[in-house]
């Protein structure tokens, strides 16, 4: 999630493409999820933005994610942002840095903002970005979880992350953006449901090589470089536009809420099949031999052979 519209980059020590655990039905709430992002950001004013741009769109851009971004500080009081409070956000332009000034904002409810701000994007890495861990990892717990139980723990955890990213940052003006903490809470529940699935990630250290990990591996250097405090032990810049609060809370949130919804039972395994009533076999006719390795299926008495059978003589 970011924090204000600038384009940062998440720290990643690899990129995920493909992870190796099929699954059991087709993940549509996770394909829904996925295009309704491509379709909120297609019709913003961020995906007509590339490279440095002019004024005028860049104070757009600022106004539209002030609209419907989540804003800490309206989120702790429940009051929308006065006319006096509302932010002056530097943006850099082709003209130099401009502030934007934002007047006359029309009516917002900062409950229903936190869901608005999920399938807002800050630019197109943000955006694919996002939808890559989305689409590598959610189909998997779509599968366990159930499609409607997916999509409310999607949606939740979203809510839970941006909530603890305004109570650590209550007085923040800043409108947050982003689907990070509701994947985040994904992330979390496949960490705890498919540890040791293999993962195709390329590695930018090594001129993007792909190579395979555990999700373990993936999983747990992804959550772990979220940490201010880990990024200064390793020297690594953070990245001020980027809501590391919300991943992380996501993150245990997801993690916490599977252990105690699926424990043990639901780790690992494939989600159990559905019971369907056993048809048996319509019976063989007189001297019919038992199907060979090749016969295509049990004798249906609606296709019989042409002809009786008739068994070799001794």
């Amino acid at each position: 999630m970011r924090v204000r519209p600038e384009t940062g980059k998440d720290l990643r020590v690899v990129i995920p493409i493909h992870d190796k655990n099929p699954v059991r039905r087709t993940p549509y709430v996770t394909y829904l999820l996925i295009a309704l992002n491509f379709a909120v950001f297609l019709i913003g004013p961020s995906a007509a933005i590339v490279g440095t741009p002019t004024v005028a769109r860049a104070c757009a851009e600022q106004r539209y994610f002030v609209e419907h971004g989540a804003i800490p500080h309206e989120l702790v009081t429940n009051q929308q942002l006065t006319a006096a409070q509302e932010p002056q956000i530097a943006v850099a332009t082709r003209a130099g840095r401009a502030y934007c000034s934002l007047s006359a904002l029309p009516h917002k409810v900062p409950f229903v903002s936190v869901l608005t701000a999920m399938f807002i994007h800050a630019g197109w890495l943000h955006l694919l970005g996002n939808m890559l861990f989305l689409y590598v990892f959610g189909n998997n717990v779509e599968d366990r979880l159930g499609r409607l139980h997916y999509l409310l723990f999607y949606i939740c955890g979203g809510y839970l992350a941006t909530y603890a990213f305004a109570m650590v940052n209550p007085s923040s003006t800043l409108p947050l953006v982003g689907a990070s903490g509701a994947i985040a809470t994904v992330l979390g529940a496949y960490l705890f449901m498919f540890p040791k699935a293999r993962v195709t990630s390329l590695v930018p250290v090594l001129f993007f090589l792909p190579l395979r990990f555990p999700a373990w591996l993936v999983l747990g250097s992804w959550f772990i470089l979220q940490l201010p405090s880990i990024q200064h032990l390793l020297g690594v810049p953070t990245d001020g536009t980027v809501a590391y609060v919300a991943h992380v809370a996501g993150f245990v949130a997801g993690f916490v809420y599977t252990v105690l919804v699926s424990g043990r039972s639901g780790r690992g395994a494939p989600p159990p099949r559905s019971r369907q009533s056993h048809v048996p076999a319509p019976p063989l006719p007189p001297r019919w031999p038992p199907p060979g390795p090749y016969d295509q299926g049990p004798y249906d008495p609606r296709f019989p052979y042409p002809g009786d059978y008739q068994p070799p003589k001794r």
